[in-house]
């Protein structure tokens, strides 16, 4: 008799556990949608880390890794989703691990994640990334490859971005892509900078208020006007 009341108190007990859970499911997965109608980043983590404690799984944890690199919470994102090149990554998965270690500074573990990334679908955004991390990098054949395929591919309503001023701006990536061009082509032989600098100049033509291709001009004709020395 006093088994029989042990096994109907344990399976009691479960049951209300699991209505419990349930009912804690439902109450996040409310609280979830009530935050992103409000637009409340801060609320939706919230949501989200709740639920996916209540119940793991890979698209909870990829979808909350996204939030936090959609927020600018890189660290935050990368603790949830981790560094590791993995194949069987999801592609929000891969997404989240390039942009947030390129945020990081961490260009030759981001340029992994984007390889993964273009293998799987190429286009000329993928290709511009992976361009300027090659670049970075020290690979300036394989960034050169890269931007010959973007100016190819590149359409007129097709825009990059750029952040080192105050107020962001965008520029036609053809634009950007020819921008690389001359980067590559000053790493690959400094003693030809005219080179590097007319293919500048054709990215100001193409968008005459390009900050940065002005700023790596100047550099470059400075670098002209004084080069460098070696002992």
């Amino acid at each position: 008799m006093k088994r029989l009341l042990l096994i109907v108190s344990l399976v009691f007990c479960v049951t209300i556990s699991a209505q419990t859970k349930s009912e804690l499911e439902k109450h996040f997965e409310a609280f979830y949608n009530e935050m992103r109608l409000q637009g409340d980043v801060n609320g939706v983590i919230n949501a989200m880390t709740h639920l996916n404690v209540l119940s793991p799984s890979i698209e909870r944890r990829d979808t909350l890794a996204y939030i936090y690199a959609n927020n600018n919470q890189h660290l935050q994102a990368l603790n949830t989703i981790g560094i590791e090149k993995n194949e069987a990554d999801s592609d929000l998965a891969v997404q989240v691990k390039a942009i947030s270690l390129k945020a990081m500074n961490q260009p030759k573990r981001a340029l992994e994640q984007f390889e993964i990334l273009y293998k799987r679908t190429p286009s000329p955004y993928l290709a511009y990334e992976l361009a300027d991390l090659k670049i970075l990098t020290g690979d300036n054949p394989g960034a050169s490859t890269l931007i010959e395929y973007g100016i190819a591919n590149s359409k007129d309503d097709m825009k990059y971005a750029y952040y080192e001023r105050q107020q962001p701006y965008e520029v036609p990536l053809k634009a950007a892509f020819t921008y690389l061009k001359g980067l590559v082509q000053y790493n690959m032989d400094k003693n030809d900078i005219d080179k590097a600098i007319a293919s500048i100049d054709e990215a100001l033509q193409i968008e005459p208020n390009f900050n940065l291709a002005s700023l790596s001009k100047q550099a470059l004709e400075a670098r002209k006007e004084t080069p460098e020395t070696t002992d």
